[in-house]
């Protein structure tokens, strides 16, 4: 595989058809799911030998985010609550409260080689690359 798969199921790092930044413009047709993708704000990159995924979580206690490795897919979900007492008196609520989730596919991954820290509202997350096997076309005979 060798890359990090998005929730579209394309390589969002070794992506070569042009259509990885097309896909959030388009987002739009995925209505009920964007909430998610806006709040979870995410930038992944390479540091290294390991791939890094941070999140903006702003105003997230520690224990209002849940991460779970399983089958190959990195699931993040985030909970912020409002007391009703923060309603009293409101006349426009833009921020966001509830919950939201992303999920990415990383691969066969130890669990134990999956690192997390959250500070100042980020949540970083790493782990290792996957080795890359080079494999050198070869033909096959006809029988």
């Amino acid at each position: 595989m060798g890359g990090i798969l998005g929730e579209k199921g394309v390589d969002i790092l070794n992506s070569n058809n042009g259509n990885f930044y097309m896909n959030d413009y388009f987002d739009f047709f995925n209505l009920p799911f964007s909430r998610d993708r806006e709040y979870m704000k995410t930038d992944i990159y390479e540091k290294g030998n390991r791939y890094v995924i941070d999140i903006d979580l702003p105003g997230l206690k520690k224990e209002n985010i849940c991460i779970n490795y399983e089958n190959g897919y990195l699931t993040i979900r985030a909970r912020k609550d409002i007391s009703k007492e923060s309603y009293v008196g409101l006349i426009r609520k833009e921020r966001f409260f509830g919950e939201a989730k992303r999920s990415f596919y990383i691969g066969v991954k130890r669990e134990s080689d999956i690192k997390a820290i959250y500070r100042d509202g980020i949540l970083n997350i790493s782990f290792p690359k996957e080795e890359q096997v080079k494999v050198n076309g070869k033909n096959i005979a006809i029988e």
